[in-house]
Order: C-alpha cells, then sequence, then structure tokens
C-alpha cells in the first residue's frame, strides 16, 4: 500500500471542500492541490497502478 507524506503544510487548506473519493468534506489537499483525504488518496493509488514503463 502507498503510505503518502502529507507533512507538507501545502496539503493543508482552511476551507474544507468535497474529497474527489469519498465526497465527504477535508481540508487535506493532494499533491496537484485537489481535495482528498490522505487515506482515500492512498486507496485510490493502491487501486489506480501506473502502467508498467510510467513513472
Amino acid at each position: 500500500m502507498a503510505l503518502l507524506d502529507w507533512r507538507d503544510s501545502r496539503h493543508w487548506s482552511p476551507q474544507p471542500a468535497p474529497c474527489g473519493v469519498c465526497q465527504k468534506p477535508t481540508n487535506l489537499r493532494s499533491d496537484r492541490g485537489r481535495p482528498a483525504h490522505k487515506v482515500c488518496a492512498e486507496k485510490w493509488i493502491e487501486q489506480h497502478p501506473k502502467p508498467t514503463g510510467q513513472s
């Protein structure tokens, strides 16, 4: 399972928004700035592996 490191403050927003995976409110943001709970993002990554040869 992928374990993300979201300790950096850029993963936090004072404005809650619906998680892109479960739709429940979250103040967390992905590396791309999209609302997502850390556990939801980790679960999504596990369920959607990159094709072989992509980084």
